[in-house]
Formats: C-alpha cells, structure tokens, sequence
C-alpha cells in the first residue's frame, strides 16, 4: 500500500486505527488513530500508565489488538503470512529500553545474531557486518569481545541500536533510549539517533520522556493521552495546544527548560 506515487500523501510505513487495548476490564486505548510517515523522527509521549508501550507492542506484534487495526508496510498484522511476518521482521529494527542483550553472548556476537538468523550469509561476511554496525553507532573495536556486564548503561543502548540496525532496517522503534544516561550521554545518543536517521534514511518511532530528545531531534510528537492520540504536531505547535497534559508538559518548569536549551 505504497503512497509514493501520490507526491501530496506521505507513504505511511504505520497505520494504526480504531485501537482498542485493554486488559480484563481495564481499557488501556479506545479509539486510537496514529501514522507514522516514511522519513519522519516520531516521539511519542505520555503520562505514566498511558499505555505508550502497550502501543508499541502492539505495532510490533508482541500485543494483539483488542478492536481496531494495526498496518505495518500496507499489511494488516491481523492477516499476516509467515513470509510476509518475517519479511516485516527483517525491515524493523527495535531497541527495547535495557538493550535486551544476550548476557552470554560478546558484543560482537549480540549484534551478529539477526544476521545469522535472518541470512544465509558466510560467516566471515555476517562478522564484517557486524563490526561495521558497532562502528557505526560509534563503539571501538576493543569493545567487541566484552559482555554485557562489563559495558557501561551508554555502551550497552549502542550496542543493542547496532543490534537492531544490523539487518538494514527502514523502521526503528525506540523504547526510552536516553532513560538512565546522564545528560552528556544522552545528548550523544540524540545525535546518534538523527545522524543515523538522515544518513541511513530510518524513520524512527521513538517513546521516550526525554525533552531534550523531543526539541532536539523529533519532526513530530505524538501525545498520548485520554485513551488516544490526542494531538500529533511539531514540538513548537504543542506548545500552542489548550490540552491540560500538553500544556503541563511542555509548559512547565522541565518544558521551559528543554525549550531553553534546544
């Protein structure tokens, strides 16, 4: 369902709409409506227990939808065949927000695994592969023998991005990328996510809490709140939203901050 050809339609690689998510009686999203558009850097925010990460399970398929649909790349995730499902697993790429590393596996041989399930390719050519992604995201090649354990909070966010980079990916889902890193390690990582989203073409969908992020690298934030997408808008039109959340958020003392700063 390629929107290419139409040069007033953004292609939409996410189409989420109707969502109902809840568990038992607790509705989680009712009537939630979101695209996401090639090339863009999307931030999706939230108060606590909104459901941001009921939302991306969801879009990657760990959380069926209770109502409503979910299209990734024009097909249904209802209707999905086993080879259009892993033809969907190798275009995305996610870093979940402890990087979700193997704790047995090297650096080198975590960011190798979606290449060795993924291809046929020879190992010595998936190993190449592998380094170029770790030098990619910025990591020397000392680091590639370490384990998890032995590599700071920055270090593993890096390697689980060389991760989910490995197999080329069009979409990046982030969960929390910068939660955890002090703020000049953090910054770091925000100009890793947009030098990585300009030079590699990526559209990014990205939760995070993160000011700093929003007014640094994001085209456009998506709000959730009241059960739905309530505004979807650059960072400098929330600014102008009467929504209560909205306006506590970018409007309050840390909003002021990271506008400041930006």
């Amino acid at each position: 369902m390629s929107r290419q050809g139409d040069d007033t339609t953004p292609e939409r690689l996410v189409e989420v709409s109707g969502l109902l998510s809840q568990f038992g009686e607790r509705v989680i999203h009712q009537d939630l409506d979101l695209d996401v558009e090639r090339g863009e850097v999307l931030g999706v925010v939230g108060g606590s227990g909104s459901g941001k990460t009921v939302l991306l399970n969801t879009i990657i398929g760990l959380k069926e939808p209770d109502g409503g649909s979910v299209r990734v790349f024009g097909h249904d995730r209802a209707e999905l065949t086993k080879a259009q499902a892993a033809d969907m697993e190798r275009r995305t790429g996610i870093l979940f927000q402890q990087g979700a590393l193997f704790s047995s596996l090297s650096v080198i041989e975590n960011v190798a695994s979606p290449l060795l399930e993924h291809t046929r390719l020879p190992k010595d050519v998936i190993h190449e592969l592998a380094e170029m992604k770790i030098a990619m995201v910025g990591l020397k090649p000392e680091a590639h023998h370490l384990k998890p354990a032995e590599l700071s909070g920055g270090m593993r966010k890096r390697v689980g991005l060389a991760r989910a980079l490995a197999l080329d990916p069009e979409l990046l889902f982030l969960d929390e990328p910068t939660a955890g890193l002090d703020p000049i390690g953090a910054a770091a990582f925000d100009d890793l996510i947009r030098q990585l989203s300009n030079d590699l073409g990526l559209t990014v969908f990205m939760i995070t809490h993160d000011l700093d992020s929003l007014y640094a690298i994001t085209d456009k934030v998506a709000v959730v709140a009241d059960k739905r997408i309530v505004a979807k808008a650059p960072v400098r039109e929330l600014e102008q939203s009467d929504h209560p959340w909205i306006r506590e958020y970018f409007l309050g003392p840390r909003g002021r901050a990271g506008k400041k700063a930006a």
